[in-house]
């Protein structure tokens, strides 16, 4: 991977890192019903990209779906996910994306993976898991089953992004909005109540949240990725995104003050050990 291509893909995982935390503060702190929220932020997406949605991408199945998957799937369902799952949990089940992307760029692409990159692979993972584990317990709940949901939604629209061809970034921005927004908007509807109310009671924060989500975590986070996932192998691109759960700690220590162990620190050196084996390992083509 050619080195300003690294820093724009670790520029995307700053800005989800920072998505994270931001999400969090609108859903748990201003009180914002998690459909509500990710309905107006894809409304919000559809305006501004409106002028890149024709014409229609062929197939045109395939872009709606990856719309669907990549905007109402992994934002929807995490949102609502994050409601009742801890952050340390559902980050730990986020990571399963990982190897289920894996798994469907080698049943669907035909990608291939080495040892050096299959164990890059596996060593990030595992220094993941080491650093987001919660030593007093993991728990299954019911937020951890969309939270699940969400990482099978997002890594199969990325192996399904990867067979879309001459799509511009904003294009696809703008079908992941019109996509996404609707179905979101009547499960809002349908499942929450007093949303006006509350949004309205929440002010300027939670106008500021729905902002910064659709202009910087989709548009352009979004924009970046897809131009990566596009250029790179989809196994190699979603791997190194493991680097946003570390972000996300840092600014957890950096802003709230919590603590960094012994623990998170090994998990960091084998994140990185994983990263650094990704990236020398030779790329594999398709057969």
């Amino acid at each position: 991977m050619l080195a300003r291509d690294f820093a724009l893909l670790m520029l995307v995982c700053l800005i989800w890192a920072t998505n994270f935390v931001v999400t969090k503060l609108a859903l748990v702190h201003l009180d914002i019903p998690p459909l509500l929220f990710s309905s107006l932020r894809f409304v919000l997406v559809l305006l501004v990209a409106l002028p890149w949605l024709l014409p229609w991408p062929r197939p045109r199945w395939r872009i709606a779906l990856v719309g669907l998957m990549m905007g109402a799937g992994g934002f929807g369902l995490v949102s609502i996910g994050l409601m009742t799952a801890t952050p340390s949990s559902a980050a730990v089940v986020t990571q399963l994306g990982v190897p289920i992307t894996a798994l469907l760029s080698v049943l669907m692409l035909g990608e291939r993976i080495d040892w050096r990159r299959g164990l890059g692979i596996g060593l990030a993972f595992a220094g993941a898991v080491l650093v987001m584990y919660d030593p007093k317990g993991f728990v299954l709940s019911i937020g951890l089953v969309f939270v699940l949901a969400s990482a099978f939604a997002s890594a199969f629209g990325v192996v399904l992004m990867k067979k879309m061809h001459n799509v511009r970034p904003l294009q696809f921005q703008a079908w992941v909005g019109f996509a996404s927004a609707i179905p979101l908007a009547f499960g809002s509807l349908a499942l929450e109540t007093n949303q006006l109310e509350r949004a309205a009671h929440a002010g300027w924060p939670f106008l500021g949240a729905l902002i910064y989500t659709a202009m910087f975590v989709s548009l352009l986070g979004h924009s970046l990725f897809f131009r990566l996932v596009m250029t790179y192998e989809a196994n190699l691109i979603s791997t190194l995104t493991l680097m946003c759960p570390l972000m996300a700690i840092g600014l957890g220590v950096v802003i709230t003050g919590d603590s960094f162990d012994l623990r998170m620190i090994a998990g960091t050196v084998v994140v990185l050990a994983g990263v650094a084996l990704i990236l020398l390992a030779p790329k594999r083509t398709a057969p």
